[in-house]
């Protein structure tokens, strides 16, 4: 059987150098009553302090600034469990795959909640577009991975770290400038979001064709 391959990321961010220097740093000095999972399960924390902030939000921009605290939170999390259950060997491999990445997007829909919630009327429909394009990156990763045992999350050297970044400034350009932007900001960033995905897709198509059209040939060769 071949070994899993969920816990072996494919690719590098721009950010991979400085991550491990962190991770490398920091995991020793995590005390020994805390586990790979109780950073994992964090996540549900970090997302539900973002619904409360939601109703709020939207008379006062601010607290936005906790909302970038909380993906910081999660990010610290997200980027230290894995590491932490290979260095004291937890066993939680299958485990930590599938509830990590499926809090990850509990806390990405958190995110989408606060945008909605503070977002002007009439913006609705592209809050879902943006949900489901967001979440259509999750699901190729895994689908793709299903197919090649490869986990591949970095696409032209950005990854879930560089998209995190992206929210912060998103919310500290609401900070300063306000929701009134949002009927042209909105759909713009859901189309290139949409071309995106489109191009991701017909990347991981090209693979599995080639793939399949190789063994498709051996198979023929040796009847052959």
């Amino acid at each position: 059987m071949e070994p899993f391959g969920g816990d072996k990321k494919v690719g590098h961010s721009l950010l991979t150098g400085p991550e491990t220097r962190l991770k490398n740093w920091a995991i020793p000095k995590i005390p020994s009553d805390i586990e790979t999972y109780h950073l994992t399960l964090t996540t549900l924390l970090w997302s539900f302090i973002n619904l409360l902030i939601a109703f709020e939000a939207k008379e006062h921009l601010g607290l936005l600034w906790l909302v970038s605290l909380m993906i910081i939170f999660q990010y610290l999390t997200d980027l230290f469990d894995g590491e932490l259950g290979r260095q004291r060997d937890t066993g939680l491999i299958k485990w930590g795959f599938y509830m990590d990445h499926f809090l990850d997007y509990i806390f990405l829909c958190s995110l989408v909640f606060v945008g909605y919630m503070i977002s002007p009327t009439g913006l609705e429909i592209w809050y879902f577009a943006l949900l489901v394009i967001l979440g259509g990156f999750m699901v190729n990763s895994f689908l793709a991975f299903g197919a090649t045992n490869e986990f591949q999350i970095y696409h032209y050297g950005i990854g879930p770290t560089e998209m995190r970044i992206v929210f912060i400034l998103i919310n500290t350009f609401i900070v300063f400038f306000g929701t009134s932007s949002f009927h042209i900001l909105l759909p713009i960033t859901v189309l290139l979001c949409g071309t995106g995905l489109t191009i991701n897709t017909y990347q991981v198509h090209q693979k599995l064709w080639h793939y399949d059209m190789q063994v498709k040939k051996i198979a023929t060769e040796k009847e052959e």
